[in-house]
């Protein structure tokens, strides 16, 4: 008996010291300022200045060792330069939790558990950063900033990452990539930084210290050497290299949080497209208050809904006043019908001029100009205004529409709300689909414009002969006709006029979308930006196309 109470004690002091170990080892921390310069060179390379605020909770461990990832292995260890509030930091080595990483060890300047501490690293040069662009003679980079295991990080953090990109560049040729992670919707603020680099900058003061923001940049390949470039990884590629670090990752600890881990890696398999924006991204860098009287194009250029929808939506509106007609489908030709010249706007007439050019590449021009002049217009009509709150007042004025005609007691009443109400229907991102929904299983009574937009549909006749009316004079575009179809072939058609109709005007949407980016998306020049501190923390970084990172933070 004695024996087994001293073995019982000795158990009990095992486990007391073990659960003591454990609970002097617990991480819980806000992070609530991170800012991340990315300097990309005139030599391919990238260098990082990184600066971390981080803040304790009270009653936890220290934060003794912060692990950094970098976007590649090809840097030097010797050269990273780190601090803590001012102090160098000593111990700066390959870190055993990320890799590629190094860990900083703070010493006897660890942060204390109810205190403050900022870190700052300096990575004077990392390679094999930068890859062919989807677009010829463009590279492009993706870099995603540091972030840590959600069990040990709460609270909001003001985040900034800054792109300077490489001397030389003209204002007009780089572009930006829509960030990912669910990073908020504003576009970056633009300007030249002390060295006389073009910069793009994004900051969101609700950010988190745990989820993977993705950043992206294409600018000319001639600033750099060709060699420097690299092709981006193939989806097979991609995923064995995921693969091999994630188990590499496996192999050097046992982390807490392998779920996560495992999550982070399949959501950056799925990042490997991004679209480029046309919108100027000046359009945002200040204002307030809703800029109305917008029309549904100008408001879709305003929400950045894609060109080939813009350009549907111009035509739409065409028909509609009866100053065009659809003569056949595939290919798309386009009759020009007589029209007062003062009830059509400046991209409407743009639009019937470049339709009817014969030759590709002389339409293609037209339809590239006419989308740039609108995209410049509304940009001017946006000065001074809020682009969020715009935003979100054009949205509403879509989900009114959509409430009307779902809430009509008839099918005329719903036909009618829809057709005078499509072009801001199209605001919708689901809009093929919910035609589909709401008109399913329902007749839908055809606009008198209808045949001038569809002329190979034949309807279903209730009190005349079949076929939808065509008129002599030009439609008013009120009110229903008494020829319907079935909501199946109706919903079909809209949908196959949307994805069809523009590409078939202007060919391939994706470099029709980078024709008009290429103009409209230039950085202002009027806007210094200073400072270049930063700092680090358990990380994540990528820094390539199509990239995939098998690595995650957690601190010790």
């Amino acid at each position: 008996m004695r024996k087994t109470l001293t073995a019982i004690a000795l158990a009990a002091l095992a486990l007391s010291a073990v659960a003591s170990s454990a609970g002097a080892q617990t991480y819980s921390f806000q992070v609530p300022e991170e800012t991340v310069d990315v300097f990309l060179e005139s030599d391919g390379s990238m260098r990082l200045v990184y600066r971390i605020l981080f803040e304790n909770a009270p009653g936890v461990s220290p934060i003794d060792f912060v692990d950094v990832g970098m976007p590649t292995g090809d840097y030097d260890l010797g050269a990273i330069q780190a601090w803590i509030d001012g102090q160098p930091i000593r111990s700066i080595e390959t870190s055993p939790y990320v890799s590629p990483g190094v860990a900083l060890g703070l010493g006897a300047d660890a942060i204390p558990a109810g205190s403050r501490g900022e870190v700052v690293m300096e990575v004077p040069r990392v390679g094999d950063v930068l890859y062919a662009g989807e677009e010829e003679g463009y590279a492009s980079v993706q870099f995603s900033p540091n972030y840590f295991d959600p069990q040990f990080t709460y609270g909001p953090t003001d985040l900034t990452v800054t792109f300077h990109l490489p001397p030389g560049i003209q204002p007009e040729e780089p572009r930006w990539y829509v960030p990912t992670g669910g990073w908020p919707s504003q576009d970056p603020a633009t300007g030249i930084d002390d060295e006389g680099r073009i910069i793009y900058s994004w900051r969101n003061t609700q950010a988190n210290a745990h989820t993977q923001y993705v950043f992206g940049a294409a600018f000319p390949s001639d600033v750099v050497p060709q060699g420097t470039l690299q092709s981006p990884p193939s989806a097979l590629g991609g995923l064995f290299a995921g693969i091999l670090g994630f188990f590499s990752f496996l192999a050097s600890c046992a982390f807490p949080g392998l779920p996560i881990i495992l999550f982070f890696v399949l959501f950056a398999f799925a990042q490997r497209r991004r679209r480029l924006a046309y919108l100027p991204p000046k359009i945002s860098v200040e204002g307030h208050g809703i800029k109305r009287g917008l029309t549904a194009v100008e408001a879709a250029v305003v929400m950045q809904t894609p060109l080939d929808k813009v350009l549907t939506m111009v035509l739409f509106g065409l028909v509609r006043k009866g100053a065009a007609r659809v003569v056949a489908e595939d290919p798309l030709e386009l009759e020009p019908l007589a029209q007062p010249e003062g009830e059509l706007r400046t991209y409407e007439t743009a639009f019937l001029k470049a339709a009817v050019e014969k030759d590709r590449r002389a339409r293609q021009r037209g339809f590239e100009g006419l989308m740039i002049d609108l995209v410049r217009s509304v940009e001017k009509k946006m000065k001074g205004f809020s682009l969020k709150e715009t935003r979100e007042y054009y949205a509403s004025i879509m989900r009114k529409a959509w409430a009307q005609i779902e809430e009509a007691g008839t099918p005329e009443v719903r036909s009618e709300k829809y057709t005078e109400g499509i072009e801001w229907l199209m605001l919708d991102g689901d809009f093929t689909g919910r035609t589909r929904r709401v008109f399913e299983g329902q007749p839908v009574y055809v606009p008198h414009w209808w045949g001038y937009y569809s002329p190979p549909v034949r309807s279903t006749p209730v009190a005349r002969a079949p076929g939808p009316a065509r008129p002599a004079a030009a439609p008013s575009g009120r009110g229903v006709s008494l020829p319907h179809l079935p909501g199946s072939d109706f919903a079909a058609s809209i949908a196959r006029g949307v994805e069809t109709r523009a590409a078939s005007l202007v060919g391939n949407i994706t470099n029709f979308t980078q024709g008009v980016a290429k103009t409209t998306n230039p950085p202002p020049v009027t806007r210094s930006y200073g400072g270049r501190s930063g700092g680090g923390g358990c990380a994540c970084a990528c820094a390539c196309a199509g990239c995939a990172c098998a690595c995650a933070g957690g601190g010790r």
